[in-house]
């Protein structure tokens, strides 16, 4: 399975590459997509990441997820790209699943994508969630929706990821080999 996670420079560093590191793991095929033609994203707390692809080479049809990272720079990035709101609109028709953490559940929720989903956020952001049941859970999975709260647990949030593509027994295997929790 071939999952997109969308890098903005400002992205929360350990919201994108945990689940990464997790979903691989499992055996997605997880891509690293630049919003940008640089390869070369920033993260929120300055560490460099080199991705494997740019935005140019998204394509929607061998996509089985889309995930958006938080971090505050990192979402208004991501929300002011035309084709990020593309592919969030393409997903969203096609019932691929999308997972959002930290602010990044702001742009679905502004969208109208989470109106009348059940959806979670990192709490200053949850007015963007206006039409969405909110929820104090941490992780959220409604629908094709993944949330989760923030930066704390991008591991859980990962584990719910594996837990929609591959099932509960994997995302169990995955946290038993890691030893968490």
């Amino acid at each position: 399975m071939k999952v997109y996670i969308l890098m903005a420079d400002g992205f929360e560093e350990c919201e994108a590459l945990t689940p990464a590191d997790l979903l691989m793991r499992a055996g997605a095929e997880v891509v690293l997509t630049s919003i940008t033609d640089r390869l070369e994203v920033r993260g929120a707390h300055g560490i460099r990441v080199l991705c494997d692809a740019t935005i140019g080479g998204f394509s929607i049809d061998n996509a089985a997820m889309v995930i958006l990272p938080g971090g505050g720079e990192g979402t208004e990035n991501l929300k002011a790209s035309l084709r990020v709101q593309a592919i969030l609109d393409a997903a969203a028709a096609r019932g691929l699943y999308i997972g959002a953490i930290c602010a990044a559940p702001s742009i679905l929720g502004e969208k109208g994508l989470l109106d009348g989903k059940r959806a979670t956020c990192f709490p200053s952001f949850a007015s963007a969630l206006a039409n969405a049941i909110k929820v104090e859970d941490k992780v959220v999975t409604d629908d094709i929706f993944i949330t989760a709260e923030g930066m704390g647990v991008s591991f859980a949030f990962g584990l719910a990821l594996i837990t929609v593509l591959y099932g509960e027994e994997k995302a169990e295997e995955i946290r038993i080999s890691t030893r968490a929790g």
